[in-house]
Formats: C-alpha cells, sequence, structure tokens
C-alpha cells in the first residue's frame, strides 16, 4: 500500500523523530495523537497533524491499530527509512527516476518530467490540481534530500542514490 500524504518536511531527522515521540507507545485515539504532535511537535494545525500520523505510517513509525494510533518500535535508520519512503510515498520513486547524479533539475522542470506520474482522477479532484501536485513534489524532493537520496543547490535537485534494485 502506498499513501499520498506528504507534510512539509522537517529541518532535521531529529525533528522527525520529535513528532514520532510525541505519538505514544500504547494506542490511543487520533484526535489526542493529533494534540500530542501539535504541542510537541509544533505543528501549528490538526489536519497538518493528521497528516504527519499518516506519513509516519507510511515511515512505518507510527502504526494504527483498533484503539488508535501508536509508535512503532522502528528505528530512524536513515536506509530504512529511504527504502520506505521510496516504496509506501506515492510518487516517491517516480519522482527519483527523473533525477540525474550530475544533471540539477529545478523543481519545475522535475515537476514537468513526473506530470506524467499523476492519476487522472486526481486531475479531477482539483481545480488545480498542478499547484496541487507541484507543491507536492516539492515536498517529495525535500524529503528526498532529507533522507539523503537527493541532493539540492542553487542548480535545482540531483539523484544521490540511484541503486534501485540493491537498497533505498
Amino acid at each position: 500500500m502506498q499513501y499520498k500524504v506528504v507534510p512539509p518536511p522537517p529541518d532535521s531527522l531529529d525533528d522527525l523523530e520529535t513528532a514520532r515521540r510525541a505519538v505514544p507507545l500504547v494506542p490511543r485515539s487520533e484526535t489526542d495523537c493529533c494534540a500530542r504532535v501539535m504541542d510537541r511537535a509544533g505543528v501549528p494545525a490538526r489536519d497538518e497533524a493528521k497528516e504527519w500520523l499518516t506519513f509516519m505510517r507510511a515511515l512505518g513509525l507510527v502504526d494504527e491499530a483498533e484503539r488508535g494510533y501508536h509508535r512503532t518500535r522502528e528505528s530512524l535508520d536513515p536506509d530504512r527509512l529511504a527504502r520506505a519512503f521510496r516504496e509506501r510515498v506515492y510518487g516517491a520513486d517516480d519522482l527519483l527516476s527523473v533525477l540525474a547524479p550530475d544533471e540539477p533539475v529545478s523543481l519545475e522542470e522535475a515537476f514537468e518530467r513526473f506530470v506524467d506520474s499523476v492519476p487522472d482522477w486526481e486531475r479531477q479532484r482539483h481545480a488545480d490540481w498542478r499547484t496541487v501536485w507541484r507543491e507536492r513534489v516539492g515536498r517529495l524532493l525535500d524529503w528526498a534530500v532529507l533522507f539523503g537520496l537527493a541532493g539540492r543547490d542553487e542548480g535545482g535537485y540531483v539523484r544521490r542514490r540511484a541503486d534501485r534494485e540493491g537498497g533505498p
């Protein structure tokens, strides 16, 4: 299963760990977990906190049980996170495939190379789907940088780890 939700990336993996630790080990309601993520990780709104819960589920850091959300015991190992990101976040792997290790690509160029991966039903869902997906592509690229899959410089984004078969 792949998850489509992509919150704005934090400044560091430490900030991701702070959000993860806000979710208790014992299942609690979505409302309670969202309040904890907002309070402890500085997420400004409940909708954004819910995005964080969903995204952390995609990374295997949070799970949902019958009684609510709970933190898993998975580590913040960058290789494991990168692999989960590529495999479980919709569009991540496709977007990384449009980057090259030696040719920086701007956000706009990356979006134009990726645009064919946007499903038709998503195009119909939003009045201005290009704006919605351009923002999502930017977030995906910034998460890829955080996980070490991409790099960023004044020329744009480049792929860092291109091994698709043997690892992240």
